[in-house]
């Protein structure tokens, strides 16, 4: 790697990349489309123009929007507490009245053989064992309306007392059946209950609202760019640390540290809104680019839990390899998995066949852990880890807009048939289907 010693010694000492997400986690509730994500969007912004960053815009959209209510699960007792119930995003404002019915990890084969018919359906959010890919919550919430289910509770496997959120609807808002999040401890409480009886109430507004994308460059007026991206959106019941505050603090941080590089090729620095709630900053940003002019995408998305860095490659062999580089130029693991995955913002550039990745930090929490839940704080990261993400992914930025450096683009025919049949069912359901 090429990074001068004393730009290397600058990256260690810094604190402005944690200065960042300091500001970031200070605004509270980022939702897509509301005041909190606009408020992130300017702090990214203003942290672009004092790194030194030029051209630095902000660019609107509309987007379908969400405002929380109350949500309540009432059985033998009335639970309403937001640390036991809420409404997931994209849930419609309804009342239902079901019994509960468990269907394990909600997958196919489990539908198949268990009748939701009538019922308010209960999965968990771990995926199975066995399965070749991560299960989505939107999947087993597409699967229970489908089965005939009126109602929807995701059941949360990680201990703590906390329900976990998350988008249900994605391009199909809002969603058909009411739908809310639950702790580990309440949906164990469901599983001992026989023949549990609820009613399920939420309450919620869906209507059109604007997210924005910030985006700034550094390097020459090249043909040809390389895309460093975050998103700057939170789900509304966290102070969104890790998720991603981290990663807009790693690609302000990195993008100060470059501004002093020679670089051969410009690298766009862009933190997208409406993630959360199905990557809508970043399709915005792919339907207004030419795929022919991006070398490859960098995408940061949860950084801040360890040093040690998990790439998905998207199946790009040459990003693979510059990440592994870099990783033994610095000493520092790093993991990669070559399946080609569509969450990330990444997916919006990478089902166009631009090589890109989505890197975020090992943890050792299963599933999310504390992400998409209220324990999704500042408190839980260190800055000696953000400093170590931002200088690994430094190098790799600096390593990509090397003209030395070409990453293989494919058509949108390839990263199709690459796509694990599974993926391709979730696409669907979901209205992101893009082929």
């Amino acid at each position: 790697m090429r990074l001068p010693e004393e730009l290397i010694g600058d990256a260690y000492t810094s604190d402005f990349g944690w200065q960042v997400l300091e500001d970031l986690v200070g605004v509270g509730n980022r939702m897509a489309g509301q005041e909190g994500e606009a408020e992130g969007a300017r702090i990214v912004a203003e942290a672009f123009e004092n790194a030194g960053l030029r051209d630095v815009k902000t660019d609107e959209f509309e987007i379908p929007g969400w405002w929380r209510g109350e949500a309540s699960l009432t059985l033998d007792r009335t639970y309403d507490g937001d640390h036991e119930v809420i409404g997931l995003p994209g849930t419609p404002e309804e009342t239902v009245e079901a019994p509960v019915v468990d269907v394990g990890y909600g997958s196919l084969d489990e539908f198949q053989e268990i009748d939701v018919e009538g019922a308010i359906a209960m999965a968990s959010s771990e995926s199975p064992p066995d399965s070749d890919r991560w299960l989505h919550r939107m999947e087993k919430y597409a699967a229970s309306n489908e089965a005939g289910a009126v109602g929807f509770v995701f059941r949360n496997h990680v201990e703590g007392c906390l329900p976990a959120t998350g988008e249900i609807g994605y391009h199909n808002r809002p969603g058909p059946i009411p739908a809310v999040g639950i702790s580990k401890e309440l949906g164990a409480r469901l599983l001992r209950m026989n023949d549990p009886h609820a009613t399920l109430e939420v309450s919620a507004r869906n209507e059109p609202t604007t997210s924005r994308n910030v985006e700034a460059v550094v390097g020459p007026n090249s043909e040809k760019e390389v895309l460093l991206t975050a998103h700057v959106d939170a789900h509304d019941i966290s102070e969104g640390a890790n998720d991603n505050g981290a990663g807009c603090g790693v690609v302000a941080e990195v993008g100060r540290l470059l501004v002093g590089m020679d670089l051969d090729s410009r690298v766009r620095l862009l933190t997208f809104g409406g993630e959360e709630i199905g990557l809508y900053g970043a399709y915005h940003s792919a339907e207004t680019s030419d795929p022919s002019k991006i070398k490859c995408v960098l995408n940061v998305d949860g950084a801040g839990t360890s040093r040690n860095l998990r790439v998905g490659t998207n199946g790009s062999a040459e990003l693979a390899s510059l990440f592994e580089e870099v990783g033994e130029t610095f000493d520092a693991p790093v993991e990669t998995s070559d399946t080609i995955s569509p969450h990330g913002d990444q997916w919006a550039f990478v089902q166009e066949g631009v090589p890109g990745v989505i890197a975020g930090a090992v943890s050792e929490e299963s599933g999310r852990g504390w992400g998409h839940t209220h324990a999704d704080t500042f408190d839980k990261l260190d800055v000696r880890d953000l400093r170590a993400v931002s200088i690994q992914i430094a190098a790799v930025a600096y390593e990509a807009a090397s003209t030395g450096r070409t990453f293989k683009h494919r058509s949108r025919e390839e990263i199709r048939e690459a796509l694990t049949p599974g993926y391709e069912q979730e696409l669907k359901r979901g209205g992101r289907w893009p082929y």
